[in-house]
């Protein structure tokens, strides 16, 4: 992506699941409506996505072999501050549910879903995002702003730091 403001035909989805036709049917149909998709069939093919992706929202299966869901959804949130995430699963439940939420979950969806409240869902979450992210932004900006009237060197190093940060 070249352009510094996304548009919705230019949210970046990670999509999680085991059930690989489940997967492929999911991707299909967000990719279909201009959304751009990159998908793991496990939590610790996710994990390396997320660190070279740089996705806005996350779709994850609660139940998994190995890593489930949850556990994703607690590493994603800890290593990727702004990225949104959204549970969908066939295994619903109202403990999960909460607790899912309090792990920071943006949405907890049932399979089978609905295309039209997964995209509105996905949208909202994307929305939720920029608003998070907006501010944060801005205050690295004036940060580089002071830094680039400055020594070239020290602002190159300091960027280099802030950079650093946002990983």
């Amino acid at each position: 992506m070249t352009n510094a403001q996304s548009t919705p035909s230019q949210i970046k989805i990670l999509a999680v699941d085991d059930e690989l036709d489940f997967l492929n049917t999911l991707s299909r149909r967000l990719e279909s409506r201009d959304f751009e998709v990159t998908t793991a069939s496990n939590g610790e093919q996710a994990i390396k996505e997320a660190k070279i992706g740089g996705f806005d929202v996350a779709i994850l299966d609660l139940k998994m072999p190995g890593m489930n869901g949850q556990e994703l959804l607690q590493i994603l949130k800890e290593n990727h501050k702004f990225l949104e995430v959204i549970m969908l699963t066939g295994y619903a439940s109202v403990d999960s549910a909460v607790e899912c939420t309090k792990l920071g979950a943006f949405g907890y969806l049932e399979k089978p879903y609905d295309l039209e409240k997964l995209l509105g869902v996905l949208r909202d979450a994307y929305e939720t995002r920029l608003k998070k992210k907006f501010p944060h932004d801005q205050k690295r900006m004036k940060e580089l702003d002071i830094l680039a009237s400055g020594d070239p060197m020290a602002a190159l190093s300091a960027m280099m730091r802030l950079d650093d940060l946002e990983k």
